[in-house]
């Protein structure tokens, strides 16, 4: 094994993210591909590529599907998926879906732990990397965990755990 691929970092995946990278690569280069060739070829016919705003918006459409395409398949190539199975059921860990107490506002929340490909917090989704979650892995109901970031620490009870 080269140095470059033994410094490789693995993505953290579930199933369920991974299954969502697969279907949108599948449609990436079946669908995407097919219908920007299409797009390029109609502009190709109208003449003049110099001065040809659809050619050049096709052309930049294709070069942003192809990167997304390696990106996806970069990723891919680096993935670890997770076995819900294999998760302890008792402790925070990617794939569960958590339920916290601001201990200063006491406000709850709800977050779904997932691999940092996954992430989306307007989704409830936040990352095993964020602060959050680097906090919360291997923590247990009843607990109550340091986050540290850069407004400060806060402290979260961890109320609930609840395996996807």
């Amino acid at each position: 094994m080269d140095e470059t691929a033994a410094n490789v970092k693995k993505s953290i995946i579930t199933y369920k993210g991974l299954k969502k990278l697969q279907d949108e690569l599948e449609d990436l280069k079946v669908n995407q591909r097919a219908a920007i060739a299409e797009k390029i070829k109609e502009a190709r016919e109208q003449g003049d590529l110099s001065e040809n705003a659809e050619y050049d918006a096709a052309k930049d459409e294709q070069a942003h599907i192809e990167g997304r395409i390696t990106e996806i398949e970069e990723l891919l190539k680096h993935v670890e998926v997770v076995d819900e199975d294999d998760v302890q059921k008792d402790k925070v860990s990617v794939g569960c879906t958590v339920r916290l107490l601001d201990v200063e506002l006491g406000d709850e929340m709800e977050y779904q732990l997932v691999g940092a490909s996954e992430s989306n917090s307007l989704a409830g989704k936040i990352s095993n990397e964020s602060p959050v979650g680097k906090a919360i892995v291997g923590a247990t109901v009843g607990q109550t965990v340091t986050v540290e970031t850069e407004a400060g620490s806060f402290d979260y009870k961890i109320l609930e755990i609840k395996q996807d």
